[in-house]
């Protein structure tokens, strides 16, 4: 019953508040239907812990006819719980304190024993022999087979609630089924704090008592407690009482069987526990493969694409007018940019206020972007579900619910944050590059000889059809040097759009894949944020709870 080692109280306590945080950490994530008994028993250790350690809960359980009344009077060398024979004979637990009953009455409170139902042998104290026994408190539970189910159900409660159990069997029903399937068996965990009498044994000879009590202990090793103490009493022998009574002396004197009970019930919750936790968690459980189809299927829904050829056809647009012939930019600018129609920022950087700018991180104006068909929600939501299934994959089954929550729980966000991402992202293209200046600058150029040459052939047709002596005009060769000009000027600005539209179409495709390229980094960002870090936070918890498990189970 006592056992050779000491539980010590400081580790105890380390190993309820590691049961707590186990159980702050995965409340959120688990069934509570696998929890319950956890949290009963912290807040249960908890209680009893912080009342009476000088006092020791000693319990006598037993069925109807077993004497267990008779025992506890005996034990008590009072009269104080009624003894009978027929069914029920009492639904309540009866206490018997040896010493003041004033500082045991919390502990009594917290166990529910009524206070007419209390008795203190501090009055009748015989010397050094009730001495030992100071700091017991004896409790008389009902008759855990009585045909009252409220009956049954007070003891299942006290039984929670005790330090040490004394189990009362007789010789015609220590083996019952119900005993030691519904009883014992529960116990294999607290065979520390678990004594079985047998209990009219001056009804046997010696030879059957021996017999009886081997074969009692063949029963309950097959129960798990082959450990716990097995002994055989006699109410009305006093003499066949007193190794039981010298056990209870040295359990009240060691004053460690709370703290056993305590162990006991931790290791008795935490095994099924056992079963939620499995292997460790990697830190990333998402590889990349995963997180890279998840941008794949977030890029379509949010029209990435749409935007990519947007991108490659404004850089067209913008480089036709600024690096076309002069005379056909006013009508290249007079078509819509294809980013503009789309309701994307293209304000260029320089020209926003530092005010300006501040507010655009808040309000982000929604593109015209179509909404994702029914074919790119599907495929989004077989990407999450990929998410979870690969972060589960490790993990006990019953984490899987949680997991697969966790990467749902910001689904309805995923479009609204998706055009945010496509609206706020810089796609490269806000300030133009500087060879269009260049090609710009040299088409104004062969524009202006283009137009001198030509104000020069007009001046001297002008001056040939007023008669005046007709201008010496230059020669490049054979041909006069405003028509070297005006041809020149419109050959060499038609020969540089054609030599400078494979550029725009090679600046095209590197804008295209640009913009590609950031929109999938802001879309990943997303998926991250809204699906793969919920799952982390569930793997990190279950991380911490297998940790602090272990710390439990130590």
């Amino acid at each position: 019953m006592a056992g050779d080692d000491r539980v010590d109280a400081e580790r105890l306590v380390v190993r309820l508040e590691a049961l707590s945080r186990f159980l702050r950490l995965v409340d959120p994530h688990l069934p509570d239907s696998n929890l319950v008994a956890a949290h009963t028993l912290v807040e249960r250790a908890g209680n009893r812990l912080s009342l009476s350690r000088d006092h020791t809960v000693v319990a006598l359980a037993g069925s109807t006819g077993s004497g267990k009344s008779s025992l506890f009077n005996a034990l008590a060398r009072l009269k104080l719980s009624p003894v009978g024979v027929r069914r029920p004979t009492t639904g309540v637990a009866h206490a018997c304190v040896w010493g003041p009953l004033e500082p045991a009455n919390r502990l009594l409170d917290w166990v529910g024993v009524l206070p007419r139902h209390r008795f203190m042998r501090e009055s009748a104290l015989d010397g050094d022999d009730e001495a030992a026994m100071r700091g017991l408190v004896l409790l008389d539970l009902p008759d855990f087979d009585s045909v009252e189910r409220g009956h049954r159900l007070e003891v299942d409660r006290l039984l929670g609630l005790v330090d040490l159990i004394v189990w009362v069997v007789d010789p015609q029903k220590y083996g019952d089924r119900i005993l030691h399937q519904a009883y014992l068996s529960q116990f294999r965990s607290h065979a520390a704090v678990t004594v079985v009498v047998l209990n009219q044994a001056d009804r046997l000879s010696t030879q059957d008592t021996e017999l009886v009590l081997e074969d009692l202990k063949r029963l309950l090793g097959e129960d798990g407690l082959a450990e716990a103490p097995v002994l055989a009493t006699s109410a009305k022998q006093p003499g066949m009482l007193n190794e039981l009574r010298g056990s209870l002396e040295t359990t009240v004197a060691e004053r460690q069987a709370a703290l056993r009970r305590v162990a006991g019930d931790l290791d008795a919750v935490s095994e099924p526990l056992t079963a939620m936790i499995g292997p460790p968690a990697a830190e990333d459980e998402v590889d990349r493969a995963t997180v890279r189809q998840l941008t794949d299927a977030l890029a379509a829904s949010a029209g990435v694409g749409a935007v990519a050829d947007a991108s490659a056809a404004a850089y067209r647009h913008r480089a036709a007018a600024a690096t076309g012939w002069p005379l056909t930019r006013g009508l290249r600018r007079l078509r819509p940019d294809p980013l503009r129609r789309l309701h994307l920022d293209t304000e260029p950087a320089e020209a926003k206020t530092a005010e300006t700018a501040a507010v655009s991180k808040e309000i982000v104006p929604r593109t015209s972007l179509p909404e994702a068909d029914a074919a790119q929600r599907s495929a989004v939501g077989l990407a999450v579900r990929a998410v979870s299934s690969r972060a589960a994959a490790p993990l006990p089954e019953v984490w899987k619910p949680a997991l697969a929550d966790a990467a749902r729980s910001r689904s309805a966000d995923l479009p609204d944050a998706l055009d945010r991402a496509i609206g706020t992202t810089e796609l490269g293209l806000r300030k133009a590059p500087l060879w269009w200046r260049a090609v710009g600058a040299l088409h104004w150029l062969f524009l202006a000889a283009a137009v001198f040459g030509l104000g020069w052939l007009a001046a001297g047709y002008v001056i040939r059809v007023l008669g005046l002596p007709e201008l010496d005009d230059p020669q490049v060769g054979v041909v006069p040097m405003p028509t070297v000009l005006l041809v020149g000027g419109l050959l060499l600005g038609v020969l540089l759009w054609l030599i400078m539209r494979p550029a725009v179409e090679w600046g095209a495709r590197r804008a295209r894949k640009r913009a590609e390229q950031r929109l999938r980094v802001s879309v990943t960002e997303v998926g991250r944020e809204y699906v793969v870090a919920p799952v982390r936070e569930v793997l990190n918890a279950y991380a911490q709870a297998r940790e602090a498990l272990t710390t439990v189970r130590s």
